[in-house]
């Protein structure tokens, strides 16, 4: 469990649970199109508060490890893979090779952040 606490680890966690948030204020939404903007607007709103909740503290914990770019960098590649995860399950959506192939090369720029 005190793994779970580093430093190291627990800005991870953080940024995962903060893009299951921000990535349901951003597009949960779309299955609702019926719904008025301003009430999209306006729960988008109340998710994003929970969102921020998680990320800056995961920046601030996080900044004691990693640099601000290695910081963006893990939370760029967790939003594609939150987000691959709720397109297919939550919008009932394909990811095509096109997709996965797009992914794959954003996650090898990825990896040339955090090559010493």
């Amino acid at each position: 469990m005190a793994a779970l606490l580093s430093p190291k680890i627990l800005p991870i966690l953080l940024l995962v649970a903060s893009n299951v948030f921000m990535t349901f204020a951003w597009y949960g939404h779309l299955k609702f199109k019926a719904s008025p903007i301003y009430a999209a607007v306006i729960a988008s709103w109340m998710i994003a508060f929970f969102e921020y909740w998680l990320a800056v503290p995961a920046n601030r914990i996080g900044s004691s490890v990693y640099s601000a770019a290695e910081l963006k960098t893990m939370q760029e590649v967790i939003t594609l893979s939150v987000f691959a995860v709720f397109s297919v399950f939550y919008l009932k959506e394909a990811l095509t090779w096109n997709h996965v192939l797009g992914f794959a090369l954003i996650a090898g720029g990825a990896a040339l952040i955090f090559k010493g």
